[in-house]
């Protein structure tokens, strides 16, 4: 019997430092991301962290998602404008030549030489 009761448990390895580490990273970044799913949900939610401090979030009501929504639109449409003007800017340079990746260079012809003997 007591060969059974010996089955039933699992050994584990020593783990070294970065082991341990790389575990614990792990399991912080699991409860990190369940806790931003839910902090991110549309519902009301309350956290309590082993009572060091306590959290709450509420949805935003009608007045605010209005406000949010005219913020969004603004928004979008600096974007745009900004869209257009960058190509109304690319559309020029391209009307007026295709646009040189090399600079010009100048070439100075050289002067005609005068006899110093007249």
């Amino acid at each position: 019997m007591s060969e059974i009761e010996n089955d039933s448990f699992i050994e584990i390895d020593k783990m070294s430092i970065d082991q341990a580490a790389g575990a614990f990273v792990m399991i912080a970044g699991a409860i990190g991301s369940l806790l931003l799913v839910i902090w991110q949900s549309k519902c009301h939610c309350k956290m309590n962290l082993c009572y060091i401090f306590q959290c709450e979030r509420r949805p935003p009501n009608e007045e605010e998602m209005k406000g949010l929504k005219e913020q969004s639109k603004k928004l979008k449409d600096i974007k745009k404008k900004k869209e257009d003007k960058k190509e109304d800017e690319i559309l020029d340079e391209v009307e007026k030549g295709t646009p040189r990746l090399i600079p010009e260079i100048k070439i100075k012809e050289p002067e005609p030489q005068h006899d110093s003997n007249s």
